[in-house]
This record gives C-alpha cells, sequence and structure tokens, in this order.
C-alpha cells in the first residue's frame, strides 16, 4: 500500500513501540497499531505521549482484546474475530507505520500471521533487531520469510545495544543494511525520542526517500 510501512520484529517485546515512535518523530509519520491485545498498557497510548502532536497522529486500533497475551488467544476469549481483510484503514496524507504484535511469524488471528497481514496488503517493511543470544538466527529467519513473500524490506533497525560481530554477519549473510540505530531508554520521555529522532533523521528520510516515499 502506498506510503504505508509495517514495523515487524524477530521477536516480542524487543522494543519495536519505541522505534515506532522513534522513526514517526524523525520523519513526521503517523502510527497505527491494528491489533492491540491488552487494554490497560496500550501501544498506541506510549507512541501517543512519546511524539509531538501525538493526539492527530496516532489512530485507532482496528481491534482492541482486553487480556495481554498472543492476539489469536485474547480473541478468543473476547469472542472476536480478527479478518485483517476487513480493517479500516486510517486516512492520512502522510507516511502510516504500522507495528505489528510480536514477530513476524506471531498469529493475528486462530489461523493468520502477522506475516500474512503484510504480504496480504504488501506492506514495505522495517525489521526491529535486538542484540541478543540467539537474534542472528531469528533475524535470518525473519528476513528469509520476507523474501520468500516478495515483501520488500527497507531495512534494519537495532534496538538497543550493538553488537558488531552479529551485526555484520546478519547483513551480509541477508544483504539488508541496518539503516538506523536507536539506543535503549531506561525512561523513553519526548525528550529523549526527540533526541533519539535528531539522530537517525536525515539518514533515516533519505532512505526513505530513495525507496519513493514521500516525507
Amino acid at each position: 500500500m502506498k506510503n504505508r510501512i509495517a514495523i515487524l520484529g524477530i521477536h516480542t517485546g524487543i522494543g519495536k513501540t519505541i522505534a515506532s515512535a522513534v522513526i514517526a518523530e524523525a520523519t513526521g509519520a503517523d502510527y497505527w497499531k491494528p491489533v492491540q491485545a491488552g487494554i490497560e498498557e496500550r501501544d498506541a497510548d506510549t507512541v501517543r505521549q512519546l511524539i509531538s502532536n501525538g493526539t492527530g497522529r496516532v489512530h485507532k486500533e482496528a481491534i482492541l482484546l482486553s487480556a495481554p497475551m498472543s492476539p489469536h488467544a485474547a480473541a478468543a476469549i473476547d469472542n472476536v474475530e480478527v479478518d485483517y481483510t476487513t480493517f479500516q484503514w486510517p486516512q492520512t496524507d502522510k507516511v502510516l507505520l504500522v507495528e505489528t504484535a510480536g514477530g513476524i511469524l506471531s498469529p493475528m488471528s486462530a489461523t493468520t500471521t502477522m506475516a500474512d497481514f503484510v504480504t496480504h496488503y504488501q506492506l514495505p517493511a522495517i525489521l526491529v533487531v535486538q542484540n541478543y543470544l540467539g537474534s542472528i538466527n531469528h533475524s535470518l529467519l525473519s528476513i528469509e520469510v520476507l523474501k520468500n513473500r516478495d515483501i520488500n524490506l527497507l531495512g534494519i533497525v537495532i534496538s538497543g545495544a550493538a553488537n558488531d560481530a552479529s551485526e555484520t554477519f546478519i547483513e551480509q549473510y541477508s544483504n539488508t543494511r541496518i539503516i538506523a540505530r536507536i539506543p535503549a531508554l531506561d525512561k523513553p520521555d519526548q525528550a529523549s525520542i526527540s533526541i533519539c529522532a535528531g539522530v537517525i533523521r536525515s539518514a533515516l528520510i533519505k532512505e526513505l526517500t530513495l525507496a519513493g516515499f514521500k516525507i
């Protein structure tokens, strides 16, 4: 879809939401999380509080589930059908960052995954990677899935501490470049998000503009 970017992760809890906030602040993009499982800590609320003019740039979820667990399990508890083909997409003239939940093969419904959703809409993607024991494997598996589905992978964003050996191997083996780095933030707030956005802004906007996005 035109001017839409999926924010994907190699695993759960690796910083997709913070990465989304920084990328949104750096580029002026809007934000949308189609399916949110858990109403007490909503990622949309987090991003809304962290970016400038968050109220106008963060869009309401298509599906909001009560329990903080895998969407397919949460949907079963709420007796809700999650059918991404019927989602009403936000109306915006800006780039829209679309944050998925968990890893790319995490369930979106009882019969579909986040990768199925991205494939259906042919969304170009940014993959958020965090360095930990096993992250090379998780990263390369994720990239293989995206390539096999002909998803346009715009690049990798490193979340947290750097690891030169791991990152070099991932880049070279997968032929996928790291396009931004976002450090671990103990207590993210608007000021720290703004600083991180300032660091990556020029290079990231250049990357996305070359890829055909209107920033």
